[in-house]
């Protein structure tokens, strides 16, 4: 396990509508850091909100590029994580921590 605190860890909740559907299903989506591995995402979230995690899925995306007042720039790449709960735990990403 990496040395990162847990709070470096868990950037912040994504509240989309996507996300929100996703709830239904026991899942919570997070913003994470991009050098953050699975079972670091696992720990984290289970300390953070005293829950059970039974899966975690990741992806990256990949920052755009984009133009202002005619300077390229790059936005930075971002990763998500998906985490499934164990049947019957919530988090209410709503209180925050």
């Amino acid at each position: 396990m990496s040395k990162i605190a847990h709070y470096d860890i868990i950037r912040s909740p994504v509240v989309t509508e996507k996300s929100t559907l996703a709830s239904e299903f026991s899942q919570v989506v997070f913003d994470v850091a991009i050098d953050a591995t699975k079972p670091d995402i696992k720990a984290a979230v289970e300390n953070l909100f005293s829950v059970k995690v039974k899966a975690v899925n990741t992806q990256v995306r990949k920052g755009k590029v984009k133009r202002f007042r005619g300077v390229v720039g790059r936005r930075k790449d971002v990763k998500k994580a998906v985490v499934t709960l164990e049947a019957g735990q919530t988090i209410d990403i709503a209180t925050g921590v």
